[in-house]
């Protein structure tokens, strides 16, 4: 992951390079949930696929990002943090996300991010509560 060799494949591009290896696991029920270390923000970084990338992939197989859907937000412009750099709460980003196929969210669903009060004891992430059905 953190290769000095491979830099080009770092973070995002790791994703990018799962979900293209079992793009054929994406064609039915698809969850896709963790620790990105990745956001809209940094596509400017030079990688084999940025954040926008994966997304754009994603969406076209029909698994979209549950916490952009229940909040109408766009990708980059997050306002409820998923981490908070070295536990610092004037260093927040959202890199930890939810996909989900649209037959899964048929169901229904609803997604809360964890509170920095609560967690931050434990890690610099809060995590991603999420409900079907």
């Amino acid at each position: 992951m953190d290769s000095k060799d491979h830099w080009h494949e770092r973070y995002i591009a790791q994703v990018w390079l799962g979900i293209n290896y079992f793009s054929d696991l994406l064609n039915d029920s698809a969850l896709l949930i963790g620790d990105f270390n990745s956001n809209k923000i940094w596509d400017y970084a030079s990688r084999i696929a940025s954040h926008t990338d994966v997304v754009n992939y994603l969406d076209s197989k029909n698994i979209h990002s549950l916490y952009h859907l229940q909040y109408g937000e766009n990708q980059g412009e997050e306002t409820k943090p998923t981490l908070f750099l070295h536990r610092k709460i004037d260093k927040p980003y959202h890199i930890d996300y939810c996909f989900a196929s649209d037959n899964l969210m048929q169901q229904g669903y609803s997604i809360k991010i964890g509170d920095y009060n609560d967690w931050i004891q434990l890690s610099d992430h809060v995590p991603i509560m999420i409900n079907f059905g």
